[in-house]
């Protein structure tokens, strides 16, 4: 698989098989990985990968909370400005609506979208799943290093044959996946990412992309 492939075949994978992923692939594609740029080679990430028992565990915590609809955690971080101005919330609205829709969810059935919303916890069914970490005394630049490892990571696991989701939604569980790995109270927690083999039986929309005169200007002599 070419780098092109890569990029153009990566989506949010939402459904997952049980085959599990080898730990040497797993070992291959973070040590690649590792040659993410960072301002200063500073590497600011911090990954755990759970897979197993520790998983299960996880996902069970996980799932306990959501049946006693316990509140969420404190987000230690702002995941989208509380206004999202044009096209970006236009943007966000069409990607709620193709996703839900995808899934027979009407818009004003909010039981029915919590529920799909509740799947992020059981990582969609994958086998293997990443938390990705940052210190909290890091800034914004290295916030971006963050986003280029991670997309790395994501790019392996295509030239792999695997899958990948990345989900932000888990640090409103900060504290349940804390139970698990034990980070170092320094660290502030990114995303998930639930890794595996994809589910050809779930059915999903691809969302689209803006035109590329919308985002790129071409500057030239």
């Amino acid at each position: 698989m070419d780098v092109y492939e890569a990029v153009t075949s990566r989506r949010a994978v939402r459904g997952f098989t049980d085959r599990p992923v080898p730990r040497r692939v797993l070992e291959r594609v973070l040590s690649a990985a590792a040659w993410a740029p960072s301002g200063s080679n500073l590497q600011p990430w911090r990954a755990y990968v759970v897979t197993g028992g520790p998983l299960a565990e996880l996902k069970r915590r996980a799932g306990e909370r959501v049946a006693a609809g316990d509140p969420w955690d404190e987000r230690e971080y702002e995941m989208y400005p509380p206004a999202l101005k044009s096209p970006y919330h236009e943007r966000r609205s069409a990607f709620g609506h193709e996703r839900y829709s995808a899934l027979g969810v009407a818009r004003e059935d909010w039981e029915a979208r919590q529920r799909a919303a509740a799947a992020n916890w059981d990582c969609f069914g994958a086998p293997a799943a990443l938390f990705c970490y940052i210190d909290r005394d890091m800034g914004r630049p290295q916030w971006s290093d963050i986003g280029m490892y991670l997309q790395t990571v994501m790019l392996l696991l295509r030239a792999e044959g695997l899958h990948s989701c990345p989900q932000m939604a888990w640090s409103v569980y900060r504290k349940t996946v804390a139970e698990i790995l034990s980070p170092p109270d320094e660290l502030v927690l990114f995303c998930g990412m639930s890794i595996g083999f994809e589910d050809a039986t779930v059915g999903y929309a691809r969302t689209g992309r803006a035109p590329l005169d919308e985002t790129v200007t071409f500057v030239e002599g």
